[in-house]
């Protein structure tokens, strides 16, 4: 256990010196909310109720899918691998820290955008704080799982990016946050609906909380968790 939470903290130290986690959970994300949320409020002053929400989506949504899968090609895609069965350690070992690593960057950030967004915007707060963190950390998790399964899958940082903007694109315009979903054709509202973004997003609105927001999330992470364990185990043959 002391050799886990030593793995961890190592991992944290890594992870505060890599300028692609410090742009892509950090900067951007910042940079965005800080254009972004001054135009959205002055074009349409009724989103100073959802600005955090929809902030924190797009934040998540970057460092999980552009983010964070690139430090699991440099573990897993280079003989970084051999050392953990050199070692003894379980291949699943530097998947779980980096998770757990790129968890607290990305509640970080979204704290930080919690923290502005009233004072710059005038947003409002979430009237439920308990449920909106709740929430938050649940579209957390199962972002990352799914951009665990991007970083396990891609074999190079070429096919990675590509990918990546497949997932983090459609995440964005689809979820809600830009602008209405009933403005969208049907199709791509109902394509839409297959984002953890969509999901996420409702779920930490006021009286979001609650089992029809958060079961497809549910299901997304169970299935991450199921795929990664078959990647991970394709990982020790090779």
């Amino acid at each position: 256990m002391n050799s886990f939470f030593y793995s961890v903290a190592l991992q944290w130290r890594f992870d505060i010196r890599s300028k692609s986690l410090l742009v892509t959970c950090y900067i951007v994300p910042l940079i965005f909310f800080l254009l972004m949320g001054g135009i959205f409020t002055s074009v349409m002053p009724e989103m100073g109720n959802t600005l955090i929400q929809s902030m924190i989506v797009m934040s998540v949504s970057m460092g999980a899918f552009i983010g964070f899968p690139p430090s699991l090609i440099e573990t897993y895609g280079s003989d970084i691998k051999k050392i953990y069965k050199a070692n003894g350690a379980p291949i699943y070992l530097g998947l779980v820290t980096m998770y757990l690593s790129a968890f607290v960057h990305l509640m970080i950030s979204c704290l930080a955008i919690v923290l502005l967004a009233p004072i710059l915007f005038k947003a409002i707060l979430p009237t439920q704080l308990p449920f909106f963190f709740l929430g938050l950390s649940v579209f957390i998790i199962v972002s990352l799982s799914v951009g665990s399964i991007l970083g396990l899958i891609a074999k190079t940082p070429a096919k990675l990016t590509m990918i990546a903007q497949l997932v983090f694109l459609p995440s964005i315009m689809l979820s809600g946050i830009m602008f209405p979903i009933h403005l969208l054709p049907d199709f791509l509202a109902i394509l839409g609906r297959f984002f953890p973004a969509y999901w996420g997003y409702r779920l930490m609105l006021d009286y979001g909380f609650h089992l029809e927001n958060l079961w497809y999330l549910i299901l997304v992470f169970c299935l991450a968790v199921i795929a990664c364990t078959v990647l991970l185990n394709k990982q020790k043959l090779q």
